[in-house]
C-alpha cells in the first residue's frame, strides 16, 4: 500500500491536489520538459492536468505503481513529480520516472525525490528499479548518479518521439542491496569546468560544438588521419556532439574541446577513452591546421595525461599513430610517451584496406612537463 506522503531531505512526496493545476500545466508545457518527455500531450493544457489530477495519478497507484506530486515541504507548492511504471511483478522491478518545474531545478530536487520513491519502494518489496534517459539528457544522468543508479547501457530506439522517429535510452539501474549514496564517477568533472596552461583550455564538448566540430573533422588534413580516412556526415557530428556529456557521465569516453586561451576560439578536439577494468585509456586528438606548429597538441596531450592520473587514477595512458603521422608521434614524444611498437592491419584503411597503427605508452613517472 502506497503512503500519502514520503518525507525527502527538502522534499515530500504526496498525492496531487485540484490546487497543483495550474503548477503541474507550467511544468508539462516547459519546452525542457517537453523535449524529454514525448508522452505528453502537446500542447499542454490545464484540461490534461485536472485529468491527471482527478483520473490518470490514481489509476496509477491501482494498477500498482505510484505517482507523487514533489512539493516543497516548507510552502506546499508543487515543484514536480515523481512515479513508479511498467511494473514487472515476477521480477519485483519498477520503472522510476520524473520531472522537475522550471522553478525548482538546480536544486537537487529530483534527485531527493528520486531516493525518497527508491527507498520507499525497495522497503515495500521492489527487488530492481530502472532509470530510462535519453541518451543527450545529461541533466537526468547525473541525477541517476547522484540517486545511486548504475548504467547498463542502451535500448536502442526504444521510445517514439513526437513528430516522428525513434530515440536511444540509457538504461540506469538500483538495486535493493547496493550501497547506499551516489554511483562514484569513473570519469569525474574538469576541475573548475576545464583544464588549462594559460596557453590552450580543454573543456567538455557539448552540442553547441556541433558546426565547429563538423568543419575541423571535414579539412582534408584531419581526415588523413581519422579512422577510416573519411570525413563524418553533419547528422553524425551532431549526434557524436549532443551525447558527448552522456558519455562522459556513464564513464566511457571523456570529449574535449581544445581552445585557445586568448582568443577562445576552437583549434580542435582530443578524448580521453577508457578501458576501465586495466585502469588504463587511450587518449586522442586533432588540431585544426591553421593552430598547427603552435605546440598545442603536446599541451593537449600534458593536461589529459595530467588529469588522468591525478584525477582519474589511471595507471597507464596510450595512444596510438599512423607509421606515417610523425608529427604526432614527436606531439607524445615531447609529452614522455614511449614506443612500445607496430601493430600489423590494426585500423581500418580507406576503400576496405587495413592500415598499421604504432602504439606509445606513458605510466605516471613518464610525463614531462
Amino acid at each position: 500500500m502506497n503512503p500519502a506522503t514520503i518525507e525527502g531531505p527538502g522534499v515530500r512526496l504526496r498525492l496531487f491536489r485540484p490546487t497543483d493545476v495550474a503548477d503541474i500545466t507550467a511544468g508539462c508545457a516547459d519546452p525542457l520538459t517537453q523535449r524529454f518527455m514525448d508522452g505528453l500531450p502537446h500542447p499542454y493544457t490545464e484540461a490534461d492536468a485536472r485529468w491527471w489530477v482527478a483520473e490518470g495519478a490514481p489509476a496509477t497507484f491501482a494498477g500498482g505503481g505510484a505517482a507523487y506530486a514533489i512539493a516543497d515541504p516548507d510552502t506546499d507548492r508543487l515543484l514536480g513529480t515523481v512515479g513508479l511504471s511498467n511494473l514487472v511483478a515476477p521480477r519485483s522491478q519498477a520503472e522510476i520516472g520524473y520531472w522537475v518545474a522550471p522553478w525548482a531545478r538546480g536544486r537537487g530536487v529530483a534527485t531527493a525525490a528520486t531516493r525518497a520513491l527508491a527507498g520507499h519502494a525497495f522497503a515495500t518489496g521492489t527487488a530492481r528499479l530502472e532509470l530510462l534517459t535519453s541518451v543527450d539528457n545529461a541533466a537526468s544522468q547525473r541525477v541517476a548518479l547522484a540517486a545511486g543508479f548504475r548504467p547498463e547501457g542502451v535500448r536502442r530506439a526504444a521510445s517514439p518521439v513526437r513528430g516522428g522517429g525513434r530515440r536511444d535510452l540509457t538504461v540506469w539501474v538500483r538495486l535493493a542491496d547496493d550501497p547506499p549514496g551516489a554511483t562514484p564517477r569513473l570519469l569525474p568533472d574538469l576541475p573548475e569546468g576545464r583544464l588549462t596552461d594559460g596557453v590552450v583550455v580543454l573543456r567538455a564538448l557539448g552540442p553547441a560544438d556541433a558546426d565547429e566540430m563538423f568543419r575541423l573533422h571535414s579539412d582534408a588534413e584531419v581526415v588523413a588521419s581519422r579512422v577510416p580516412p573519411e570525413p563524418p556526415t553533419r547528422e553524425a557530428m551532431a549526434r557524436y556532439c549532443q551525447e558527448a556529456q552522456g558519455q562522459w557521465l556513464v564513464g566511457k569516453l571523456a570529449p574535449m574541446a581544445i581552445l585557445d586561451a586568448t582568443s577562445g576560439a576552437v583549434a580542435g578536439n582530443c578524448a580521453v577513452i577508457l578501458d576501465q577494468p586495466a585502469n588504463q585509456a587511450m587518449i586522442g586528438y586533432s588540431l585544426s591546421p591553421q593552430w598547427r606548429g603552435r605546440g598545442y597538441a603536446t599541451r593537449t596531450v600534458r593536461l589529459l595525461a595530467g588529469w588522468g592520473f591525478a584525477h582519474v587514477g589511471l595507471a597507464r595512458l596510450w595512444a596510438g599513430t599512423l607509421p606515417e603521422n610523425v608529427a604526432s608521434q614527436r606531439v607524445l614524444e615531447r609529452a614522455g610517451f614511449r614506443y612500445e611498437g607496430l601493430l600489423r592491419g590494426r585500423l581500418p584503411g580507406a576503400v576496405g584496406t587495413r592500415a598499421d597503427s604504432t602504439v606509445f605508452g606513458l605510466l605516471p613517472g613518464d610525463l614531462t612537463d
